[in-house]
């Protein structure tokens, strides 16, 4: 599909070419010891590429080297595209953010709550009230995902057959059909919880607009923006561009993940809008320049400016952030002065944060530790692409935020 390429020079963005040496020279460690098998960064400034740089192999076992063409698996960074897709349907008056989701999945109808007991047994009652469309954007809806493994809930997703796939046979509606018979592990917008959700929200826009989601995603989102290389597959002749996925081992260092390693020439049979998108560079670039420009990128709008400053804000119950409201590890202090919009982190604070930042960036990144963020006061959107789980085996993400920031240097 070519080569990406820098389009501007770095100082010609506000980018010390000097300073930026230093996030090559960092992450390079990071390949030389084994710790990661290669990675791609860029960064963009007022719309143009000012840095790209790749480091390392696609593909350790076959000596192939990351390029900026090459595919990879984006996981969670699947989740703000379906995000998009949805406030577009809201943007048509298709839905509400307070319908309840059983008006399009009729199963979620009737929602309980885990109140005590272990997972062979749970001891459950009747939700307070029902999952809204707004939970699912928000990750408040109470579901959760099997690998957690930190709630009895947890252990029922598990054994029902959800935790790093689906059931053999299972289709998205049909995953939607057994994560209703579970209890939710609170009350729909109490508390916090990264879960399913976005997969739910998938299954409400094929409901909603008649159509598979990665149907609506190609018509809606990827042929407007001209994301030639996102979807749920790749076809067979681009396989040799998708990057091999790897695991950390007990020492951090990176060993070709064989189990999940395999993606498909042909569709999955759940189209999961939470994870289950494969992207390149070049595609995911253009995603984040149209939600810098405010919906918007070379003359295709698929988002009014107001509907993107609405979903990158805090919407977390009571203005809480993820360090108070979240369950897991996303309650660690790391979250602190970070709030959840509808499908992305939003930093508030970037001095509880600890991390050098800009008050509303917003970001997200995908279990093969892949990140993104979106920063609208520097007009600046920064792109890191590897394919290591888990994405918390190395502080990757917050190492590679101060070394962005302390790049600019204009006025």
């Amino acid at each position: 599909m070519g080569q990406l390429q820098t389009e501007v020079a770095p100082a010609d963005v506000g980018l010390a070419p000097e300073r930026l040496q230093r996030i090559e020279d960092h992450f390079a460690k990071y390949v030389a010891d084994g710790r990661l098998p290669g990675w791609l960064v860029l960064i963009a400034r007022h719309g143009k590429i000012g840095y790209l740089r790749t480091h390392g192999l696609r593909d350790v076992e076959s000596g192939l080297p990351v390029e900026s063409d090459t595919i990879f698996r984006i996981y969670s960074m699947s989740k703000p595209v379906t995000s998009v897709a949805a406030m577009m349907l809201y943007e048509q008056g298709l839905l509400q953010l307070t319908d309840p989701v059983a008006d399009y999945i009729p199963e979620f109808a009737q929602p309980r709550v885990y109140v005590n007991g272990p997972a062979e047994a749970p001891q459950t009652r009747p939700a307070a009230e029902p999952i809204r469309i707004w939970h699912l954007l928000t990750h408040t809806a109470g579901l959760t995902y099997g690998f957690h493994r930190i709630h009895p809930v947890d252990q029922m997703y598990r054994e029902r057959g959800f935790e790093a796939g689906y059931p053999e046979g299972t289709d998205l509606a049909g995953a939607c059909s057994a994560w209703s018979e579970l209890p939710l592990l609170f009350d729909p917008g109490r508390s916090w919880n990264y879960s399913v959700a976005t997969d739910v929200l998938g299954r409400v826009i094929e409901v909603i607009s008649g159509k598979a989601l990665d149907e609506f995603f190609r018509e809606s989102i990827f042929d407007p923006l001209d994301m030639r290389d996102t979807g749920f597959a790749v076809p067979e002749s681009e396989l040799e561009r998708l990057a091999a996925l790897y695991s950390a081992d007990r020492n951090g260092l990176a060993v070709r993940n064989t189990r999940l390693n395999r993606v498909s020439s042909h569709q999955p049979r759940v189209l999961s809008g939470g994870g289950g998108l494969v992207s390149s560079a070049r595609d995911y670039h253009r995603f984040t320049q149209m939600l810098l420009g405010g919906g918007a990128l070379e003359g295709t709008r698929l988002l009014g400016s107001r509907t993107v400053g609405f979903m990158t804000r805090n919407h977390l119950p009571g203005g809480a952030d993820l360090a108070d409201i979240a369950m897991g590890s996303f309650s660690e202090t790391s979250n602190a002065g970070k709030g959840f919009g509808l499908g992305f982190s939003v930093n508030e604070s970037p001095q509880a944060a600890k991390v050098l930042a800009t008050q509303g960036q917003y970001a997200w990144g995908g279990m093969a530790s892949t990140a993104f963020w979106v920063d609208p006061v520097e007009e600046l959107t920064v792109l890191f692409l590897t394919q290591l789980m888990p994405s918390s085996a190395h502080p990757i993400r917050t190492q590679l935020q101060p070394l962005v920031y302390q790049a600019l240097v204009d006025g």
